[in-house]
Parts: structure tokens; C-alpha cells; sequence
């Protein structure tokens, strides 16, 4: 099986110790329990190729059990608490750049509706979800929300706020870090909740951008929140939404977000 579609040794190494302990050494069905390494290397195939469980290559388990492993690991957060350690990693290294900080949102489909969808405007009405996802400068994502694809961007900013795992540093100085959005963010009431937690605020429309990076020494900067919601794309789960319970939708995308960063982690290693 190719090498891409499978975890990077460190994102086990980091998942191992947080999975929770098996009430028994057998399954439901008197079974022994298949090996955690085993069912996180299949959640994360589906994750990458996108399949329906029932599609699942038999040498990876069977479907079923990957399944009803992948539920209970979502609902204990694991895939979350996963995403937060290799953040707190990279935060105690240093390795976190704070000096800019970039939301968007991104829609997608949600055949099968289910919790936290709702009609897409883009797409006939038809249902949709909405990723929200704020990244630091480097485009690592240190917060995510799903909503439904008719809810308002500018409503879910304190959402996504809340949900970062690990802070900024106190400021020092003049020292204040940036905030980067499009113009749909662009509202009184966001802009007043962003000077309460300390942000220089740079909303600009795409034109007005446009117009700036002719301005010697600009720096476009919110160019790297796009280009993390295309790299989830990369993982073929993530586009279409068919988990009917938006619980296990931010599994996958926390499992998503947690490779980012630990890959990143890996790459600038020693």
C-alpha cells in the first residue's frame, strides 16, 4: 500500500499514548481486540482516499469494526486532543509564529444532511457545511468550527476563537499580532471583539489587496488560510460531507488538522 496514504510514524508515535484503554481485552463478539495501530491506520486511509467504510481494503480490518473504533475515539476527542498536542509541542519550541493570524471560511457538501448543515446559497440551496479555520503565519490551523453552509462568517468568529487549544503569547511591548480576514468579516462587532483580545485588525476585499501589494514592501499574508483549506482537500473525506453527525465530520477534520501540524513538526526537526 503506498506510503502517502498511510500516517507518518511520528503522528502514531504522537496518537498512541492518547487512545483510550479497551474496558476488555475482546470485542462485543468475543473477538480479541484488533491492535489500535491497525484501526488508526485505516481511519487514516479513509481520511486520505475518501472511500465509504464499506469499500475498506479487508487488509487494513474489517469496516465495521474500523467504524465503531473511529466513533469511539471521535467521541472521546481524541483526534482533537491529537491536533492540540503537536500544537503545544510547536508552542513550547517556539516554533509558532504569532505575528499574523488569518481566518476563512470554506463550503462544502453535505449529501446526507445530518447535525450542523444547512442550505448552501452557493449551490442551489442545496445542503452544505461550513469549515471555518483560523491558522497562524506559517498556516498551521490553531482554530476550526463547522456550522452549517447558510450560517454568516462574521457570526462565528468568537467560536473559532475560543476553540484555539493554545494561546498567543502575553504581549511585550508594542507588540500586538495581526488579524487577517476578506471583507466578509468586515463588521463593527467583530472588529470591537477583535481589539478585546489584543489584534491589530486587517480586513481588506480582494480589490483593496489588490491595490496594496502595489505598495512597495507590502506582504500579502492571508494567502495562507487558502492555502490550508486546500490542503484539506487533499484528504478526499473532507470535500463531501457524508458523516450525519457533525461529532465524528470534526473527527476527520481534526485528524486532518493534526497531520498539518505534526508533519510540520517533522519537517523542521533537528
Amino acid at each position: 500500500m503506498h506510503a502517502d496514504f498511510l500516517p507518518s510514524p511520528l503522528l502514531w508515535a504522537a496518537a498512541e499514548p492518547l487512545l483510550p484503554e479497551a474496558l476488555s481485552g475482546v470485542s462485543k463478539r468475543g473477538r480479541p481486540r484488533v491492535c489500535n495501530r491497525q484501526m488508526f491506520f485505516a481511519m487514516y486511509y479513509i481520511l486520505v482516499t475518501g472511500m465509504q467504510w464499506k469499500a475498506l481494503p479487508r487488509c487494513l480490518g474489517a469496516a465495521s469494526t474500523v467504524h465503531e473504533r473511529f466513533q469511539e475515539w471521535g467521541r472521546a476527542g481524541v483526534f482533537k486532543q491529537l491536533w492540540t498536542s503537536g500544537l503545544v509541542q510547536l508552542q513550547a519550541e517556539g516554533r509558532l509564529d504569532w505575528d499574523w493570524q488569518c481566518l476563512d471560511a470554506c463550503q462544502t457538501k453535505a449529501l446526507l444532511g445530518g447535525e450542523a448543515v444547512g442550505p448552501n446559497p452557493t449551490d442551489r440551496g442545496k445542503g452544505g457545511v461550513k469549515r471555518h479555520v483560523l491558522t497562524e503565519a506559517q498556516g498551521l490551523p490553531i482554530g476550526v468550527a463547522v456550522t452549517g453552509a447558510n450560517v454568516h462568517e462574521v457570526t462565528q468568529v468568537q467560536t473559532v476563537l475560543d476553540s484555539m487549544p493554545v494561546l498567543p503569547p502575553p504581549a511585550e511591548g508594542d507588540f500586538a499580532p495581526g488579524f487577517c480576514s476578506d471583507k466578509g468579516y468586515d463588521a463593527e462587532a467583530v472588529r470591537r471583539l477583535l481589539a478585546q483580545w489584543g489584534y491589530r485588525v486587517h480586513i481588506l476585499g480582494r480589490g483593496e489587496e489588490a491595490e496594496k501589494r502595489r505598495t512597495p514592501g507590502y506582504r500579502a499574508r492571508r494567502w495562507v488560510v487558502e492555502r490550508t483549506h486546500a490542503g484539506f482537500h487533499r484528504f478526499r473525506r473532507l470535500p463531501i460531507r457524508w458523516e450525519k453527525k457533525v461529532t465524528y465530520y470534526e473527527a476527520f477534520l481534526h485528524l486532518a488538522c493534526a497531520n498539518t501540524v505534526w508533519r510540520h513538526s517533522l519537517l523542521f526537526s533537528g
